[in-house]
């Protein structure tokens, strides 16, 4: 692996909930000091995130990218605010904050497609701000895969405790689901968390596949889609295992550690075991873009911002992740 530092780009999240006072102390933490660091957003949403937590931090603030040198400074702030410091209020959805979030997005977005940043790591967002910002999209992946113009399989992975997850169907009713459940639709997640986990620095991932049927059986789906999906996936060379039963899947690869991720057919298969496991630690990688872009779990969380009591561990663990695959990613480039 190569020592050169990576360029990770952070975001402040959404003003007005908890993402400013989490980034005030990620920036506190020694494993900032592993990367050349630019944050993006506006000056005065970071100082009102430092007034809360109280943190001092000093920081090289300038306005576009190419005045940034890494020769003198790792840890560089990028106000895209154009002198214009809004004061946003806490706890409150507003298109001025989506659009605040947009532009921020879309400038990290803009420099990893001309390659001048390795990973993007950012605050919580709102949806509700981001689609009254002008967001287009169902959600930030896929605004994110449209500016990068992604054209592959793509998908969201939730983590804990480096325990990684996949989903065949994300946010569609529960009666479609099954109409999902083909080989072709298995075996993308499959391959993109196999490759997603090898990034992440696992060389030969244990990759578990869930049942769609209770304990694998009341159905034809795991005979005629999911079982040949997982053939086919071991014909590729990915160590891929199932179907297990939903009930008792987290118990077996996460509990007990027989395996390194999981791939699920329908959201709450997969949800309700993480977060029972680790709510409060859980880590969102957007899976299939050509950058590493990760963030914690939880949402903006507007009944304690401002109060200086969120749980900085997933926006760290987030930040860990998101540098450990830019390493891994750059070094085999």
């Amino acid at each position: 692996m190569s020592l050169k530092k990576r360029n990770i780009a952070i975001l402040l999240g959404d003003p007005s909930g908890i993402g400013p006072e989490l980034i005030s102390k990620l920036m506190t933490q020694p494993e900032i000091n592993h990367a050349n660091i630019i944050l993006i957003g506006e000056r005065n949403v970071f100082e009102n995130g430092n007034k809360i937590t109280g943190n001092s931090i000093k920081l090289n603030f300038v306005e576009k990218f190419e005045e940034i040198d890494f020769e003198k400074n790792n840890k560089f702030f990028i106000d895209i605010s154009k002198g214009n410091n809004t004061n946003y209020k806490i706890s409150e959805c507003s298109k001025e904050s989506g659009i605040s979030v947009l532009n921020a997005l879309n400038y990290s977005l803009d420099l990893a497609k001309a390659k001048k940043i390795d990973a993007i790591n950012f605050g919580p967002f709102n949806k509700t701000s981001l689609h009254l910002g002008g967001c287009k999209f169902e959600d930030e992946l896929h605004h994110m895969a449209d500016r990068l113009e992604v054209k592959n399989f793509f998908c969201e992975f939730n983590v804990v405790d480096n325990f990684w997850t996949a989903r065949v169907t994300s946010h569609i009713p529960i009666r479609e689901v099954p109409s999902h459940i083909k080989k072709e639709n298995i075996l993308k997640p499959i391959k993109l968390i196999n490759e997603a986990m090898k990034l992440n620095g696992i060389s030969n991932p244990r990759v578990a596949v869930q049942a769609l049927n209770p304990h694998a059986e009341f159905g034809t789906e795991e005979k005629e889609e999911i079982i040949p999906a997982i053939e086919e996936s071991k014909k590729k060379g990915i160590n891929a295992d199932g179907p297990l039963p939903c009930d008792t899947s987290f118990i077996t690869s996460f509990k007990n550690k027989n395996h390194d991720c999981i791939v699920g057919m329908y959201h709450d298969a997969l949800q309700s075991g993480l977060k029972a496991f680790g709510f409060d630690r859980g880590v969102t990688v957007q899976g299939g873009l050509p950058v590493p872009i990760t963030t914690p779990a939880h949402g903006t969380a507007f009944d304690i911002a401002g109060k200086n009591q969120a749980n900085l561990e997933p926006t760290l663990q987030s930040f860990k992740i998101a540098l450990r695959m830019a390493e891994n990613k750059s070094s085999d480039d």
